[in-house]
């Protein structure tokens, strides 16, 4: 059974007028119409549990065997794929901040991570000029309300003003982020929980990961709404 029709269908009420963000159907009440809601994919469970890569019956996978990540863990509920690829373009172009919360909604569903610090993963200061708002910082604020997390949106930056990671080939992408993140808080012994719209090749993550250990991190989790898989 999806899990879609236990998601509130109130997390739209702030767009008017009430139509689906995929169909446009005005009949619901909610950000998507019933039909649309019902039909939106899961992501396969039996994924690698480090980075979420699907794997056969869940199984570490040989990539993160071959050279481990820096994060530990990998949960996401959702493939980045059709339609939802769609709402997360609606998030970050069209500034549909309700798309935030129904995400949040969404990964809140499925199982939740323990940790000490939720982080939404950061822009660089030119594209939060650009957008107007951070969209993993959206995400991250009703879950760190949910889990009674304190939210880290300060201490935690961005510095190199990136190629955009869609626009590259998937073996340049950690090339490009090498050593793009800052951050001068004090981690030691701490989980943290680093949350994302969207994970891909899981490069910008990974470096993300490996600065926050770097300042005294012993885990990181990666808490993303969305995953691409290869296979």
């Amino acid at each position: 059974m999806s899990i879609w029709w236990r998601l509130p269908q109130v997390l739209g009420n702030a767009l008017l007028p009430q139509s689906c963000l995929l169909c446009g159907d005005s009949r619901g009440s909610g950000l998507l119409c019933p039909a649309c809601r019902q039909d939106l994919p899961l992501l396969a469970s039996s994924g690698c549990p480090v980075c979420a890569e699907a794997s056969p019956n869940g199984a570490i996978c040989g990539a993160c065997l071959k050279l481990p990540p820096h994060f530990d863990a990998t949960l996401a509920p959702l493939p980045y794929a059709f339609p939802i690829d769609k709402l997360i373009q609606t998030l970050k172009y069209q500034h549909r901040l309700a798309v935030a919360g129904f995400l949040a909604r969404a990964m809140l569903v499925e199982s939740r991570p323990q940790g000490d610090l939720i982080v939404p993963l950061p822009l660089s200061a030119t594209r939060l000029r650009q957008r107007g708002f951070n969209q993993a910082a959206e995400i991250a604020r009703p879950l760190a309300h949910a889990l009674r997390l304190p939210l880290g949106l300060d201490g935690f930056a961005r510095r190199l003003d990136t190629a955009p990671q869609a626009t590259l080939p998937w073996k340049e992408r950690r090339r490009n982020v090498r050593h793009a993140f800052a951050c001068n808080r004090d981690l030691s012994g701490k989980t943290i929980i680093v949350v994302d719209d969207v994970m891909t090749t899981g490069a910008t993550l990974d470096e993300f990961a490996g600065t926050l250990k770097k300042h005294g991190a012993t885990r990181v989790i990666n808490w993303v709404a969305t995953r691409a898989r290869r296979h």
